[in-house]
């Protein structure tokens, strides 16, 4: 069992989302950096899909029983503390880890000892940090996921004093001890949107050759950019229609917002360009004031 002494910024509970509910008007959801989601839970055994935590830091741990975790995505200083119940002579669990990810995506598993508490400082480069613990977060699953869907607001929520427990042990063995991953440079790739004739050619080359900064309004359901307004050509109201993950959408504001992990299945406004499936996470780890650099898919 985990205790959430402290929830920190934007902590929800993270698996592999809830593929094929669009038509129920159910979005997928899951890890907003499926790449970093992943290696976490393979550094320490677990299966793909199993739950982890999301966070964009300040968040503060503490295990019951001896745990494995491994800390993937935005680098930021990792430290284990001793519990707050523990005597300070017990030299077994005095601070036995103080793990600094120096690079995105990179991460080594770790043993906690129990009783002891896990603190994940805000990150210093990128915006989503996963945590992942040997045998997956039990937390109830909701329509098949775990996975917290702010937007929707189906499964569980993280706040402080959350208890959350580990499931049993894979029976994996661990044979990784590092993972190295270089940082991702903040260039991404965009492909013509379904409505690429509603703006002018203009606005095209802003948003395939342009440099756009993210807004401090970014959240899981989308991230907002500012730059070059994008002007239109086609004025009229759009019905709504289907959205999918990395859709760019223009609203009246002429700014365009980048659709993420907990979109909506549908919006009605236009959308100008959709971005490369592997380079949505690239936008989803930009904190806000990072300059994005679009350019067009070859």
């Amino acid at each position: 069992m985990i205790t959430v002494v402290s929830a920190g910024i934007a902590t929800t509970v993270q698996d592999a989302g809830r593929p094929g509910m669009t038509r129920f008007g159910v979005g997928r959801s899951g890890a907003a950096d499926p790449e970093a989601y992943r290696l976490a839970n393979r550094l320490v055994g677990n299966d793909d899909r199993a739950a982890v935590l999301e966070t964009s830091g300040a968040l503060v741990l503490e295990v019951a029983a001896a745990a494995m975790i491994a800390v993937t995505g935005a680098p930021c200083d990792v430290t284990v503390h001793p519990g707050r119940n523990v005597d300070d002579d017990d030299a077994l669990l005095q601070p036995v880890v103080t793990a600094v990810v120096s690079a995105v995506g990179h991460a080594s598993p770790t043993l906690v000892p129990a009783g002891a508490q896990v603190r994940v400082a805000v990150s210093r480069r990128g915006l989503r940090i996963y945590v992942a613990f040997r045998g997956g977060l039990a937390v109830q699953p909701v329509l098949g996921s775990r996975s917290r869907d702010t937007l929707a607001a189906l499964g569980p929520v993280v706040v402080d004093g959350s208890t959350l427990p580990i499931g049993p042990d894979p029976g994996t063995r661990i044979t990784v001890d590092v993972a190295p991953q270089r940082a991702r440079d903040p260039i991404v790739r965009v492909l013509p949107g379904p409505r690429r004739d509603w703006f002018t050619e203009e606005a095209w080359h802003h948003i395939s050759s342009g440099t756009y900064v993210v807004d401090a309004s970014t959240s899981r359901v989308g991230a907002r950019l500012s730059g070059p307004p994008l002007e239109r050509l086609i004025h009229g109201e759009l019905p709504s229609e289907g959205m999918v993950l990395g859709a760019i959408q223009v609203p009246h504001n002429l700014q365009p917002i980048v659709m993420l992990a907990d979109h909506p299945v549908t919006g009605g406004y236009p959308v100008i360009a959709v971005v490369h499936p592997d380079d949505v996470a690239i936008v989803a780890q930009a904190s806000p004031g990072t300059a994005l650099r679009l350019v067009a898919a070859r």
